[in-house]
């Protein structure tokens, strides 16, 4: 048993740092695309716009986690730590790209550029807010933070907001595939918004399920 439960540990750490390698291939992939001029005339916006995607798919994911386990009781818990990771990372690069490459390294130049157009603004404040999030994605955060660290997470969902909003305005016509990530971002926050009625619903009808098991139990004997 001692033998059965270590293997399970083991493996559980190691699905988490499989799950690591695979989120970032991609980014590594398109950096390799574009330093080998496979990106298209544009190299660097596609490079953008490419880790802008990933950055929505992996918050999406880490959305995910909760409706699945509440809805369909799928565990994916061990890896929400993970996947909120990559998607900070993802959005990271996709700010750095932005600042280093798409503009003149001139803090000015950066700034008019961001304050003329609001999605930037939407999509600097959506990163600002996974900040905090990402540096307390730890084991010693949660101890020191207590409940706190409860209600400091919820920021995901304003940076959800806003990053989905910054993701709808940064093309002129909207895609598909946009309307379909956008779409999955309504329902996650969607979710949130009906979680408490749910919940009560559920607690009602587990109530009314043992009631009626001991008033059964009470006409049988």
């Amino acid at each position: 048993m001692a033998v059965m439960f270590t293997g399970t540990r083991h493996w559980k750490g190691a699905s988490v740092w499989l799950l690591y390698i695979i989120g970032l291939t991609p980014g590594v992939w398109y950096f390799y695309l574009g330093a080998t001029d496979s990106l298209g005339a544009n190299p660097v916006k596609a490079f953008e716009q490419l880790l802008g995607l990933w950055t929505v798919r992996f918050l999406i994911l880490t959305l995910a986690v909760s409706p699945a386990r509440e809805l369909f009781g799928l565990n994916f818990i061990r890896y929400r730590r993970a996947l909120g990771l990559l998607c900070f990372y993802y959005a990271l690069v996709h700010l750095s790209v932005y600042v280093v490459f798409d503009q003149p390294p001139i803090l000015s130049v950066i700034l008019a550029d961001i304050l003329k157009r609001p999605f930037i603004m939407l999509g600097m404040a959506a990163f600002l807010l996974l900040v905090p999030l990402a540096a307390t994605s730890n084991a010693f955060s949660i101890r020191r933070l207590g409940k706190n660290w409860l209600r400091l997470h919820r920021l995901i969902y304003a940076a959800t907001v806003c990053g989905g909003i910054h993701f709808a305005l940064s093309t002129k016509v909207l895609s598909g595939e946009q309307y379909f990530y956008l779409a999955l971002i309504v329902l996650m926050l969607g979710y949130r918004l009906l979680r408490p009625i749910l919940k009560r619903r559920r607690r009602a009808s587990n109530s009314a399920q043992r009631y009626q098991s001991r008033t059964n139990s009470a006409l049988g004997n």
